[in-house]
Formats: C-alpha cells, sequence, structure tokens
C-alpha cells in the first residue's frame, strides 16, 4: 500500500471518529507499560504517549537539534507477530507525505520520522484490533489535544469500506 493511501485511510479513520476537540478517550491503560525502546535514535526524547489498551504504548518523540518528530508503536511484551502500526503526520500537510510502518511485528513497529519544528502533527499507532490516534498536538508544546483510542477494525481494512 502507498503512503497516499495509508494516509488517506488514517485521515478518513481520524474524520469518522468525530471526537470533539480537547476530549480525551481511552481505553484501559497497560499496568506493565514497556519503556520507550530509544529506536529512533540520540538527540530523541519522549514528548508524548498514548497506551494502546492494555497491549503497548504509542510514543511522539522530537529531536530539536533536528526539528524532526518521530514515532514508534511498542507492545508491553514480545510475542508472535501482530499487525501493528505507527503514523504520523504534519497537520496541514498532504496526505501522500504521511509516514507510515505496516505489518506482522513482534515487538514494535517503525520508527517513522517527519520533519514539524514548532507545528502540529497527528500521530498514533494500532496493535492487532487496538488503535490510538491523535488527531492535532504538541505545536511546539507539550500538551496533547484529541486522543481516541479504542479497539475497531484493522487499520489495513479501512480503506475497503
Amino acid at each position: 500500500m502507498t503512503n497516499l493511501k495509508r494516509a488517506r485511510v488514517v485521515s478518513a479513520a481520524l474524520a469518522a471518529l468525530a471526537v470533539p476537540a480537547g476530549l480525551l478517550v481511552t481505553a484501559p491503560t497497560a499496568s506493565a507499560a514497556a519503556a520507550y525502546n530509544g529506536v529512533c535514535g540520540s538527540g530523541y526524547g519522549v514528548v508524548n504517549k498514548a497506551p494502546i489498551a492494555d497491549v503497548g504504548m504509542v510514543y511522539l518523540t522530537y529531536n530539536s537539534k533536528t526539528g524532526k518528530n518521530c514515532v514508534v508503536t511498542q507492545r508491553n511484551t514480545a510475542g508472535s507477530p501482530i499487525y501493528m502500526v505507527a503514523y504520523l503526520n504534519v497537520v496541514g500537510r498532504p496526505e501522500s507525505e504521511a509516514a507510515v510502518d505496516e505489518g506482522e511485528y513482534r515487538s514494535y513497529a517503525g520508527p517513522v520520522y517527519k520533519y514539524a519544528p514548532g507545528v502540529c502533527v497527528e500521530w498514533g499507532g494500532v496493535i492487532g484490533n487496538w488503535q490510538t490516534f491523535n488527531a492535532s498536538s504538541n505545536c511546539g508544546r507539550m500538551a496533547a489535544q484529541t486522543i481516541y483510542a479504542g479497539k475497531g477494525v484493522k487499520f489495513r481494512d479501512l480503506h475497503q469500506r
């Protein structure tokens, strides 16, 4: 699937959510969430994170020297390969520019990167049938605005509707 198709799938999923701005909707949180695994590289620090039910966490990191954000979706416990997605896009940029990593992974999806100093990003992740997306956050600060988390159809199946 091309990045354009992936981005449209995510945008369609976000539009379908119609979660009011400022509303936080969460699934059960993980009691034993794995710590960020550092795969974005040197200079990246966690600026936001969101649980994906009780199965994992999606991390948004930022490198102030490069101006790049990075997203990693990480399972709490590695295991047999399962469908996972790491998604990152700059708000207001064309959907074709979204960074998406999806596939069957044992422990994490990503990292995916976007240059976005001081502008809002949308980011999220999927583990199995659970998903968490943040529609617009980290606009040059460390505050989240809108998060959707829940159980739904698999990310890759949304575009087939």
